[in-house]
């Protein structure tokens, strides 16, 4: 189906993720450990371009813009310590999404949930690690268009520290079963990591899931995060500043958008130009209309 098989399988290796460290009770900002370059991030855009020109995508079928959720609950105890997170925080959960997409015409409804009890999966689980592979081929749910959450605790190996990881929309057919989202069950509304517990974790991992940069995305060039309405930004934002203007003359930066690295109550919104872009990748990748 691809006609740059490369590219897709690029763009499902260069997962993205951000980090506080377990159980943060300092103030310490989000990191990440996938930074595509200039070329690669080019390479991609005109892959989506050559996409939208040709209609390559046209027989991956078409879903309506309600994405059906299947959360899988990893957890090494049954204890909300322990990963065991109650039925409340996931419904607390999809609800702070569907509040935080909300104007944009997409939205998420619940399709199940199961628990697992495995605590090499729930301390190790990373990025393109053999758990994240185990227990992704076990437990994925649906097509390119259902949005899958592995809730884990990040204790160890390549995901130790993590806040959350996520696929991009055109690795999907490349590698459907590593399709979907891992965020730090303590991030949910309610939970215990500071600064980072209203649910927003699992905005900007989704944000990437449908085809979203981070707003910092090519620092002050031209082409930034493919998003005409963000401002040009070279610094990832810590906290909540009352301002930052890291790309002179470029407009303040977008320190509120789900796709920066501020605290959750820093982060207040998607802009028009990200929507439109998603819209598009959902489109072209996953065969969601909105």
């Amino acid at each position: 189906m691809f006609r740059s098989a490369a590219l897709a399988l690029f763009l499902g290796a260069s997962a993205v993720f951000a980090a506080p460290a377990w159980l943060n009770t300092t103030a310490i900002g989000r990191t990440c450990g996938s930074n595509p370059t200039t070329a690669e991030i080019a390479a991609a855009e005109a892959h989506f371009s050559e996409q939208l020109a040709t209609g390559a995508f046209d027989n991956v079928g078409t879903f309506a813009a309600v994405v059906p959720v299947y959360w899988h609950v990893i957890y090494s105890t049954t204890t909300v310590a322990g990963g065991y997170i109650p039925d409340s925080q996931i419904s607390s959960s999809i609800s702070e999404m569907n509040a935080h997409f909300a104007g944009s015409g997409l939205s998420f409804s619940l399709a199940g949930t199961d628990r697992t009890l495995n605590a090499n999966w729930f301390n190790g689980l990373g990025p393109s690690n053999t758990y994240n592979s185990a227990a992704k081929n076990q437990l994925r749910l649906g097509g390119a268009n259902a949005l899958n959450i592995y809730s884990v605790g990040f204790k160890s190996g390549s995901g130790a520290g993590l806040l959350g990881y996520a696929t991009f929309p055109s690795s999907y057919a490349s590698a459907p079963k590593d399709d979907g989202v891992v965020i730090l069950f303590s991030s949910v509304p309610g939970g215990t990591t500071a600064n980072y517990n209203q649910g927003k974790t699992l905005t900007h991992e989704v944000g990437h899931w449908v085809g979203l940069y981070h707003v910092f995305q090519g620092g002050c060039s031209a082409t930034g995060d493919s998003v005409t309405d963000t401002p040009p930004q070279v610094t990832a934002t810590n906290g909540c500043p009352s301002s930052q203007d890291s790309c002179s003359g470029g407009g303040l930066d977008s320190i509120h958008n789900y796709m920066d690295y501020s605290y959750d109550p820093c982060m207040t919104e998607f802009t028009a130009g990200q929507i439109v872009r998603f819209k598009s990748q959902i489109s072209t990748y996953r065969g969601i209309v909105v």
